[in-house]
């Protein structure tokens, strides 16, 4: 039965997967575009409000103003969308994908460790260590022979701490023990209702500037394929698979998202790619894998 769960994680994980990866792309074709972060982080958050409220209304009432959601909200739902959607407007689709994704499988040992007080096994550690070795390899040629300026750096600063307020999010869900729908439309839901009223008092006006089938674009994806289903669908792989296991599958973002820049954004695919490509998927399958003992 456990065993069966743990594949049912993986298959659900490896949709997330794609979704991230596409989120990664398409976050970059919005930061360079004309809308700005605090622009797609409210159609993100208003879409997904839109879609969830009749849900909410009509089958699952959850609860929306206490402690525990509203840490959640401003964690996972406000600060992680300005801060990584800023990055990406920052620093190249590369660097989004490998320091978010591919920095989580180590920013989410070390929230699960402080949150829920558990350490990583020994195969997790081995895990870890060959999709080190492929982050080294994907960053080893964008860092070393790319430009590198102040404004990339802030960006880079920026992802680094998307993907520890990712992890810290993602912890915490599991510490309080939300479901994956009570997770997605309470945090939606909580985040659009802080969030909105203080984006309109700005006055926006790179929204209304901005070609309608960029922001159709990000509403789209943004709002309904990474907040919604890609949501349900990571909160379902992390009840079966755990926020360590779930992390190490995630680091194969990287190099996915890497082989979609060539393909739709003629980026070079390089053989760095290639092998951080196959390191990294190798060393998710060693943290994911059960032990034959078990």
């Amino acid at each position: 039965m456990q065993t069966n769960t743990i594949r049912t994680g993986c298959a659900i994980a490896l949709v997330v997967i794609a979704l991230w990866a596409g989120f990664v792309l398409v976050s970059r074709l919005g930061g360079t575009g004309t809308l700005q972060p605090a622009d797609i982080a409210a159609l993100r958050l208003g879409t997904a409000t839109l879609v969830l409220a009749p849900f909410w209304l009509l089958w699952l009432r959850v609860p929306l103003f206490n402690r525990r959601m509203l840490v959640l909200a401003l964690v996972g739902g406000i600060a992680y969308s300005l801060t990584v959607y800023s990055g990406f407007r920052l620093a190249p689709v590369s660097h989004g994908a490998l320091l978010v994704s591919g920095m989580l499988p180590f920013t989410m040992a070390l929230c699960v460790w402080w949150v829920l007080g558990e350490a990583p096994t020994r195969q997790m550690k081995r895990g870890l260590a060959l999709i080190a070795a492929g982050v080294a390899c994907l960053g080893l040629e964008m860092f070393l022979h790319g430009d590198y300026s102040l404004h990339i750096a802030a960006g880079d600063a920026l992802l680094v701490s998307a993907s520890l307020l990712w992890a810290l999010y993602t912890a915490l869900v599991r510490r309080w023990q939300y479901g994956p729908w009570e997770t997605t439309i309470g945090v939606a839901l909580l985040s659009a209702m802080l969030y909105l009223p203080v984006y309109a008092l700005l006055r926006p006006q790179a929204i209304v500037q901005a070609d309608m089938g960029e922001v159709v674009l990000q509403s789209l994806y943004q709002g309904v394929l990474v907040l919604i289903v890609a949501m349900v669908l990571y909160m379902q792989a992390m009840v079966r698979l755990g926020p360590a296991r779930l992390g190490a599958m995630m680091a194969t973002v990287p190099a996915i998202a890497g082989i979609g820049a060539s393909l739709w954004l003629d980026e070079p695919l390089t053989p760095w790619l290639v092998v951080g490509l196959l390191l990294t998927s190798v060393g998710a399958w060693v943290g994911v894998r059960q032990r034959a003992a078990t």
